[in-house]
């Protein structure tokens, strides 16, 4: 028995989330938020909501409970054309049928009630709300229908009636079957909620973690102009931010990402007495979608400080729900006010194990196809089937590659088929990206033209292993599955820390079992999400048309290319940061040779054309040099925006290849210059200890600096006298070589005699584990790792130690 028993109509405001049985999870959980959060800030528009009970007295009074029961006995929902007749049938019954007296008696006082607060008439969203949806462990994504901007009472009854014959979509019916419900099991709330003017504004969706790695210290906000519906549907590539919750509560900045969307649509109201195509409708259309000002799509459709409010939202509602959420809301373009519109469970990541990690990597490459917002983090392959309507659906095979412009929940009977997904259109939280989470399978959403680019029949590889962008490859390609079972790890007399270059990899990477990271690399973040050299940054305006046209395209949504260069940094840096907080991340500075400069668009223009970068113009030299020293202020800038405005005070600065001690002397003077200052706010300055001047006058650096991380990779080619990127000498190159032992041996006891800081970031370790055992033998205070090493290096090291009891 329930509270609501006889009622068929109740206000969202008397609505708990105990009534999901009498109105479904959507309507308890408004109401959950209206009567529990009002009083923390959080602004949600009132309505009502009719009961379960009322739905299943709509289908006793027509009649319709065991009519409906018998057509759906024993079908095949395999069997899309057989599905879509049934669906179809079972929809008009409901459509043409009235609502029962006393339910539409308390629809038109509740509606009254609204307009009166409104003094006229009020327009409302109705929405489903299933007794089985929105449950932690089911999405129910889009599985019934929204209808926007009803305005009139005539028109919200009709749209009730429409919204319970939703319920036998042929989606819903497919999926029901799909999660084990049964038809009969599942009733229908129609929920009327006061419309927010978003179309005059901004909305999206946001998650309380971050969706494709689990990981929890983020929110992830979309947004994009007008209606949430494009976002919802994947109609729009949206604005994108990660907000991270420990500086939020810290209140520094904490805006550590963003990425600029398309944003190509914006849908808005639209004059009701407009005639609507299509049999299941009467009452016009309300809304509808128009194309985005050029202007408009080049700029952020938030601004940082409503960001930062809905992340303080966020964060409220997840801490009242006690789970991660995902979370639809609207920002008024009449009172600039933001409103949360619905509120549910996260029901893929937040039910995954996180001590068991599957992991997925290319063995080989190709050419790149196309590419995307990668959802999940799995590689699938086969032969691309392109669907550019959704009657051609059954089209889709077992196995397939399913290629079209976007998805709506119609198409879930046939997405589980496919063996990945590919959509022109859509972010990380539209219905393709929610349900291929919840189906395991991996998406590249928002590739622009891919239903152009692919051939129908060709065999593909779609990667979504490699960061926030999916790739899809030519041809098969071999991919490598690994599991790892963390779980508790044995302790070390050494610190196992980890290589990280790609920030969108970083909440993937903190969740393995580390002690920070001991290299983090800028060189990956300038070229992959900068790609501009730093001097064409500068002197823009003033260079040629070609690259001026390159700078302005890379730029927009900043205020200056300069701007652009700094935040683009930032960004980088303050992920990988905020991954791993509070633990240590050694950020070393650019470490670019000039044949590597001359790569990034404009590079040919203003870098040397060296015979042996690798001993040339490089490391500190660079940057006490008059000529580059503007380009690296601007990278101080970066860094110190992140320990100082973000509170970043994790991050630690390594400085690379410094050849001589007044070179390191002139760094530590420059870098405190410019705001960097060793000791200030317990910044910690760490010399790349990868020359042989460096380990045979280790006390002199040391004297400059908080300690060494050694780079054996240089250490040992310029020890040895190898170039390490020749493939003529490269079978004589071994960190392991007695000479390049007596130089380590050396540094770490300097290091160690001097109380200061000594670890390895080279690649050495992570090849070589029995090199890994001599480091730690040799009092090493760390050993950073790539990624990939690090459960087994871990448990070789903890293997080699005796056993407990028996060490000297």
């Amino acid at each position: 028995m329930n509270r609501f028993d006889g009622r068929f109509v109740v206000a969202l405001e008397d609505l708990r989330m105990t009534d999901v049985e009498s109105v479904g999870g959507k309507n308890a959980s408004l109401g959950e938020l209206i009567s529990q959060l009002s009083a923390s800030g959080v602004r949600v528009p009132g309505g009502f909501a009719t009961t379960a009970e009322a739905f299943r007295d709509f289908l006793a009074h027509n009649r319709l409970t065991e009519r409906i029961a018998a057509r759906l006995e024993g079908l095949n929902t395999e069997d899309v054309k057989a599905l879509a007749a049934c669906g179809a049938e079972i929809r008009g019954w409901v459509i043409d049928s009235p609502l029962p007296p006393q339910l539409e008696a308390g629809i038109r006082e509740h509606y009254a009630r609204l307009e009166a607060e409104s003094g006229g008439p009020v327009s409302v969203a109705v929405r489903s709300s299933a007794t089985a949806e929105d449950l932690p462990d089911a999405s129910f994504a889009g599985q019934q229908e929204t209808y926007l901007n009803v305005t009139g009472i005539e028109s919200v009854l009709e749209r009730v009636r429409h919204v319970f014959a939703s319920l036998y979509n042929d989606r819903a019916i497919s999926y029901r079957v799909h999660k084990g419900f049964s038809h009969g099991e599942v009733a229908l709330s129609a929920g009327v909620q006061r419309m927010v003017r978003s179309d005059l504004g901004a909305s999206g969706v946001m998650f309380t973690m971050d969706t494709e790695s689990g990981f929890r210290d983020a929110v992830l906000i979309t947004s994009s102009y007008g209606l949430g519906e494009t976002v919802v549907q994947g109609a729009v590539n949206p604005d994108e931010f990660y907000v991270h919750k420990p500086i939020l509560a810290a209140g520094k900045y904490p805006i550590v990402r963003r990425q600029l969307g398309s944003k190509l649509l914006r849908m808005e109201f639209a004059d009701p007495a407009a005639p609507v195509d299509g049999p299941e409708s009467s009452v016009g259309r309300t809304v509808r979608t128009v194309e985005t000002s050029e202007q408009m799509r080049y700029r952020y459709s938030l601004e940082d400080g409503e960001v930062i409010e809905l992340a303080r939202y966020a964060v409220e509602i997840e801490r009242h729900y006690g789970r991660p959420m995902d979370i639809e809301w609207g920002r008024d373009g009449v009172d600039g006010r933001i409103y949360i519109l619905q509120a549910r469970p996260e029901t893929v990541k937040s039910q995954s194990s996180a001590l068991r990690q599957v992991r997925f990597r290319l063995k080989g490459s190709s050419e790149v196809l196309a590419s995307g917002r990668a959802i999940g983090q799995k590689v699938g392959a086969g032969p691309v089937r392109v669907i550019n309507d959704a009657a051609e659906m059954e089209r889709v095979q077992p196995g397939d590659v399913l290629v079209t412009d976007m998805t709506d929940p119609n198409w879930e009977p046939v997405m589980k088929r496919a063996s990945a997904i590919v959509t022109n259109r859509g972010g990380r939280t539209c219905h393709a990206a929610i349900i291929a989470r919840e189906l395991g399978i991996p998406a590249v959403v928002g590739c622009g033209d891919a239903t152009g680019h692919l051939r129908d029949g060709a065999l593909v590889t779609v990667s979504c292993a490699q960061g926030d962008t999916g790739f899809i490859y030519e041809g098969l390609l071999e991919t490598e599955v690994t599991e790892v079972e963390t779980g508790d790890m044995p302790e070390l007399p050494v610190k196992i820390m980890m290589n990280v270059g790609n920030p969108q990899l970083a909440f993937e990477f903190c969740q393995l079992p580390n002690a920070g990271v001991g290299l983090a690399r800028l060189e990956f973040i300038i070229n992959n999400h900068i790609g501009i050299h730093p001097k064409a940054i500068l002197d823009y305006p003033n260079v040629d048309p070609e690259l001026r046209k390159a700078v302005e395209g890379v730029a927009r949504g900043h205020s200056t290319p300069r701007a652009f260069f700094v935040d683009r940094l930032t960004e980088g840096v303050a992920t990988i940061a905020a991954a791993f907080y509070p633990r240590p991340v050694i950020v070393r500075l650019s470490d670019f040779k000039s044949n590597e400069y001359r790569k990034l668009i404009g590079g040919t223009r203003y870098e040397p054309e060296e015979e042996n970068p690798m001993l040339g113009f490089r490391g500190a030299s660079r940057y006490v040099s008059p000529d580059f020293r503007e380009c690296f202020e601007m990278e101080c800038r970066a860094l110190k925006r992140v320990r100082d405005e973000m509170g970043l005070t994790n991050v630690e600065l390594m400085v690379p290849f410094v050849r001589t001690v007044r070179e390191a002397a002139g760094v530590i003077d420059l870098l405190a210059r410019n705001g960097l200052r060793r000791g200030e706010n317990g910044l910690r300055v760490i010399m790349m200890c990868e020359l042989p001047s460096n380990a045979i006058l280790a006390d002199e650096f040391l004297a400059h600096f908080d300690g060494f991380s050694i780079g054996s990779n240089d250490l040992t080619q310029l020890t040895l006298g190898l170039d390490r990127d020749s493939g003529l000498v490269a079978e004589g190159f071994d960190e392991r070589d007695p000479a390049v032992r007596a130089l380590l041996e050396r540094a770490i006891a300097a290091c160690n005699k001097a109380g200061k800081y000594v670890g390895i970031c080279g690649q050495g370790p992570s090849d070589h584990p029995d090199f890994a055992e001599w480091l730690m033998q040799q009092g090493i205070a760390s050993i950073s790792l790539n990624p990939d090493t690090v459960i087994s290096t871990w448990k070789q090291l903890a293997a080699s130690l005796p056993p407990v009891g028996l060490a000297d």
